[in-house]
């Protein structure tokens, strides 16, 4: 089917009074992003998108997946009649409102890893956005100590754990450096997964979920990061990284549960931890 497909044959009647060609022209220009990069993105010609901007034509569907990728939204937003597609946002806290309470709480309790840590990952993660977003990256590190704190957990080592987990593997910082204790240095050694590719994917995966399962304390932390990058992956992955992140999901963190629940003190944590995610990736497969 070419990039000028009929409205009839791309399964989508005008009689229900969507404007497709306007919401693709509006999220368009909220990305900032011209026609002709879109139809580059697409492979198709930018008289195809000026066409389904005008309501002339509408893209089949292989191009309406794809430009609800491009776009980062579900593909209801695009087809969906604009008052009936809902606002976003990309981040519900303020992250220096959470280094604030971060750090008043790691005072209170003398969490002095805790301390350290939380100036260091702010510096480290200075400049880095969460992908498709303009949220400092800190964002989601400042998000899983919060949430362990929610959650009752005031352990010095995995509040400063969860502050420094993408240190090692996002920002070229090395483990000896890192200013915190041995104890915090291992969890955050188990945290960090080397790159891969198609050909090694499996075997590093494996021997990555299975270091972190023998450690309740990196499992819990991993059970947040993974919980938390969850409810992010609708705008900042491809339909295709988000099939991958499911399957992920599904074989290994049950494992990890059942590693958090051999420690009585996490008991509670695992039970909603585990709400969270199997909840979030039933909502993710049906809307898929």
């Amino acid at each position: 089917m070419n990039e000028t497909a009929t409205r009839e044959s791309s399964g989508i009647d005008r009689g229900c009074k969507m404007s497709i060609g306007a919401n693709i022209k509006s999220l368009r220009e909220e990305r900032k992003l011209t026609q002709e990069k879109v139809a580059e993105e697409l492979g198709v010609s930018f008289q195809a998108v000026s066409s389904w901007e005008r309501d002339e034509y509408n893209p089949d569907t292989e191009k309406l997946i794809k430009l609800a990728e491009i776009f980062g939204v579900s593909i209801s937003s695009i087809v969906e009649e604009k008052n009936r597609a809902f606002k976003t946002r990309d981040a519900i806290y303020n992250w220096e409102h959470m280094k604030t309470y971060v750090k008043t709480t790691a005072r209170n309790f003398k969490l002095r890893n805790t301390l350290k840590a939380i100036d260091y990952a702010v510096e480290a993660h200075e400049g880095q956005k969460r992908k498709k977003s303009t949220v400092p990256y800190i964002y989601h590190p400042l998000n899983l100590a919060c949430h362990a704190l929610s959650m009752g957990i005031i352990e010095d080592d995995i509040i400063a754990a969860c502050l420094l987990h993408d240190v090692v593997e996002d920002c070229d910082r090395k483990v000896e450096e890192l200013p915190v204790d041995e104890g915090t240095k291992e969890l955050v050694v188990l945290l960090t997964c080397e790159d891969t590719d198609d050909s090694n994917r499996e075997r590093i995966l494996k021997d990555y979920y299975a270091k972190i399962v023998a450690n309740p304390k990196a499992a819990l932390i991993k059970c947040m990061d993974r919980c938390n990058n969850l409810t992010t992956m609708s705008w900042g992955l491809s339909r295709e990284r988000i099939y991958r992140m499911i399957k992920e999901t599904e074989e290994y963190y049950p494992a990890l549960i059942k590693s958090m629940k051999k420690t009585v003190e996490y008991d509670n944590a695992a039970w909603l931890l585990r709400y969270q995610i199997e909840s979030m990736l039933d909502i993710y497969k049906r809307l898929m």
